[in-house]
């Protein structure tokens, strides 16, 4: 069957709080989010690998609170002075950026301007005392913050995750077929939503729905890929 050029059509997950799929990896950095206002520090940050919901979390915080969102890779220029320190901020991917004076100059500043009222939430995918940077006072900030891991994702969170994808991408799979992609896959996040995102691709191109054999193809490049028997 020849292929076709999927249109570049740009799928959004849906990031609302009642989407957000709870389990024990996640549990209390939710919780700390959902008790906003009523935090107990000014600064605090959520840490865990990629995928592994940093993202939908900061959303529903920024949907509650108003926050400004920010990269720390963009406090190094023009981004630090445009945010307004009377409301809460937000600035993801810290260990993701390279530090450098000016970046870190204006982190430690958010940080100690930082109130209950216009608190400061940092991400990141390393526990925060491992961040890197270029400024000893900065790291020593960083190994007293309060901060909630997202780990270890269950069987029943990468179920969650998978059909929460496919329903974004209005996506219908039997469940032997899911069972099938949870089985074989790496057991992270990330992995299951490349590998839908890839069976999406392939099916638009190729005219097809994600059927099992489409799956197994998919499978069998991944063990080719990786040199597994």
């Amino acid at each position: 069957m020849p292929s076709q050029i999927p249109l570049p059509l740009e799928t959004k997950p849906s990031l609302t709080r009642d989407d957000f799929i709870v389990s024990d990896a996640n549990r209390d950095g939710l919780a700390f989010i959902d008790s906003w206002p009523a935090w107990a520090v000014s600064v605090a940050a959520l840490y865990g690998p990629a995928a592994s919901g940093k993202s939908h979390l900061i959303e529903i915080w920024i949907a509650k609170s108003g926050a400004q969102r920010v990269a720390a890779a963009a406090l190094s220029g023009s981004a630090f002075v445009l945010l307004d320190r009377s409301h809460p901020i937000a600035i993801e991917d810290v260990d993701s950026s390279l530090p450098n004076p000016a970046r870190d100059a204006a982190i430690f500043e958010l940080m100690e301007a930082a109130t209950l009222a216009a608190p400061v939430f940092l991400t990141g995918r390393s526990e925060p005392p491992a961040w890197p940077t270029a400024l000893p006072d900065l790291a020593s900030r960083f190994a007293a913050l309060v901060s909630f891991s997202l780990w270890a994702p269950d069987d029943d969170l990468l179920a969650k995750l998978a059909h929460k994808l496919l329903a974004d991408r209005q996506l219908a799979v039997p469940d032997a077929t899911l069972e099938q992609i949870l089985r074989s896959l790496e057991r992270s996040p990330a992995a299951v939503r490349e590998f839908i995102a890839r069976a999406d691709a392939r099916a638009l191109a190729q005219g097809r729905g994600v059927t099992a054999a489409l799956v197994r193809e998919l499978l069998n490049e991944e063990e080719l890929r990786s040199g597994k028997p």
